[in-house]
């Protein structure tokens, strides 16, 4: 590598409809499991920055919530923030699935990219799940569509073709400054990252049950004297009490599968032991009420 080379850095905004795999690749990228992975659309909601710092650059990934026609309050201030984070970088990369081909979804996304000045990188994801004769005629019909600036397939869960997907958004990078420490891998503090990881489980575990109901909230992250233990108590909110007898489960047996899972990741975050309690809160219709919203750690200001 040259040492003469001029220091690049910038911000990637990665867009997509809901459950394309940004978050996985988001994690292939960074090495960290810091955008949550659930495979139920809307799971990733707080702006996430993955940090990628190498020698002569610093990539900072914006992982925007999935942009769709909102529903709710919430909703909207989801669309909100995915559309605000265009505005702010220096390359996009709008990824689809391989899979599922050319959806409405995707039509909305086009929609609101058309007239983005910022370089846009189509990313068709999960190619290790189709046949490669299947990609070029889908490739075609989003060429068709958009004026892209690149175009990579790649497999973040496998990880093809991640390499080349990195080379060319660095090529597009302006020179600037190392915004962040090197050793640093998102700016969000842990207690976002911890209530993310609670509400990954319980998303997961309680599957179709309980929807996109459930916010958590950490009420106090201390760590204990003299032990290499860290105590946190954290508040999963449903919107209904049925909900929260799912999240409870037989004699408590769903919260304890939720801690014991959000637990180990936990600790691999903290890097010493955690002693987790979870309590389950009803807060009727919380989605809709922007005071509640806010309380939640949905600041509008910051969409």
């Amino acid at each position: 590598m040259n040492d003469n080379q001029a220091y690049k850095s910038g911000f990637i905004s990665i867009i997509g409809r809901p459950n394309v795999g940004k978050s996985t690749f988001l994690n292939r990228v960074i090495g960290q499991k810091i955008a949550i992975m659930s495979d139920k659309p809307q799971t990733t909601r707080n702006k996430v920055q993955g940090v990628l710092t190498e020698n002569n650059s610093q990539m900072i990934f914006i992982d925007t919530p999935g942009i769709h026609k909102p529903k709710h309050k919430l909703g909207d201030f989801m669309v909100k923030s995915a559309i605000n984070a265009l505005r702010e970088v220096d390359v996009i990369l709008f990824m689809v699935n391989a899979v599922e081909g050319i959806g409405r979804g995707d039509e909305y996304i086009i929609e609101k990219l058309e007239g983005v000045k910022t370089p846009i990188f189509l990313v068709v994801n999960k190619i290790d799940e189709v046949h490669p004769d299947e990609l070029l005629p889908l490739i075609e019909k989003y060429k068709e569509k958009l004026d892209f600036k690149a175009i990579v397939p790649i497999s973040a869960l496998q990880g093809n073709n991640i390499e080349t997907l990195l080379a060319a958004i660095k090529e597009q990078l302006p020179e600037g400054p190392q915004y962040y420490p090197a050793d640093q891998v998102t700016d969000h503090p842990e207690r976002f990252i911890i209530s993310e990881l609670i509400r990954e489980k319980a998303l997961h575990l309680t599957r179709e049950e309980v929807p996109h109901s459930i916010a958590v909230v950490i009420d106090s992250i201390k760590k204990i004297e003299g032990k290499d233990t860290v105590h946190v108590m954290a508040t999963i909110i449903v919107e209904r009490s049925s909900q929260k007898g799912i999240i409870i489960g037989k004699q408590g047996s769903m919260l304890k599968e939720i801690g014991q899972r959000a637990r180990q990741d936990i600790e691999l975050l903290l890097g010493s032991k955690v002693y987790l309690e979870l309590w389950v809160k009803v807060q009727k219709d919380w989605r809709n009420k922007a005071s509640v919203l806010r309380d939640y750690g949905f600041r509008e200001d910051e969409y």
